[in-house]
């Protein structure tokens, strides 16, 4: 009987060293995996600036219907492309990226640098023709380590036609009120006529300013640049080590201490419903 009672023992001490192992290997290789986030500013950036400039693109083709009818398409589209990137060299690597935006006929419409060298961040807002998108896209993911990268593409073709008709029918609500102006009425009612005239004449601007955003010679997508300055953190072999073994001890003792309260807990109420039982 205590022969084997040793066996059991040593079989339930061998496997709480194996879990603690397992544990410390995991953690160990999940440092080599972990990186600093560094997309907080730049995302906080490009969020503020995103309601004060879009850029949209159009691609035509043809839809076939019920034969030989062929209905020509004209999407309107969003797209934009998110990099951030991480470089050791950030004069090198700057020159760089606005000598491909040169190269591909972009430009920077919004532009941030700011931090202390050693220490700089570049954020660029860049609106590229649509036909030059992916070969911008391409040359800049080369330059420093990527630590982020990502394209969303978004379809405007609704929003567009909504616009449209809504000028349209300001359109005809001007024309009408001018008509009435036309005639002869009261001093007041003039008034308040040409006050509503004057309304929908600021209405129709607005509208233009944002039907502009969707003509040709405006087409542009998006690619939001960041560029972080920052050496490469050298962390020893031993310091990992160091990490790996306090975590994993924490863990581990918060497990067994979880675990044992579970065992305890279960215990007083096994031993509460057999008393239950025999009442």
């Amino acid at each position: 009987m205590k022969t084997r009672l040793k066996k059991q023992f040593k079989k339930l001490i061998a496997a709480l060293l194996l879990l603690f192992l397992l544990l410390f290997v995991f953690r160990l290789a999940y440092g080599y995996t972990k990186k600093i986030n560094d997309r907080l500013e730049q995302t906080q950036f490009f969020s503020s600036i995103a309601s004060s400039k879009r850029n949209y693109a159009s691609k035509k083709y043809a839809v076939k219907s019920a034969a030989p009818t062929v209905t020509q398409v004209d999407q309107k589209y969003e797209k934009i492309a998110e990099i951030t990137t991480k470089s050791t060299a950030f004069d090198e690597e700057e020159k760089a990226a606005r000598g491909h935006v040169k190269r591909y006929q972009a430009l920077i419409q919004f532009e941030q640098k700011s931090g202390n060298e050693g220490a700089r961040k570049l954020n660029l807002l860049i609106g590229v023709p649509p036909e030059n998108f992916d070969a911008l896209y391409q040359d800049l993911i080369k330059i420093g380590e990527v630590q982020a990268k990502q394209i969303t593409k978004k379809d405007k073709t609704n929003e567009y036609k909504e616009l449209n008709a809504k000028k349209a029918s300001l359109e005809k609500i001007r024309n009408a009120l001018l008509e009435l102006k036309q005639k002869e009425g009261k001093i007041d009612e003039y008034m308040q006529l040409e006050n509503r005239v004057l309304e929908i004449e600021q209405q129709l601007q607005d509208l233009g300013v944002s039907l502009g955003d969707f003509d040709a010679e405006n087409e542009f997508c998006t690619v939001q640049f960041s560029l972080l300055e920052g050496k490469k953190i050298q962390i020893s072999f031993i310091h990992r080590i160091k990490v790996a073994l306090e975590w994993t001890i924490k863990f581990y003792l918060g497990m067994m201490a979880a675990l044992f309260f579970m065992t305890l807990f279960a215990y007083f109420v096994v031993l509460g419903i057999d008393k239950l039982k025999n009442l």
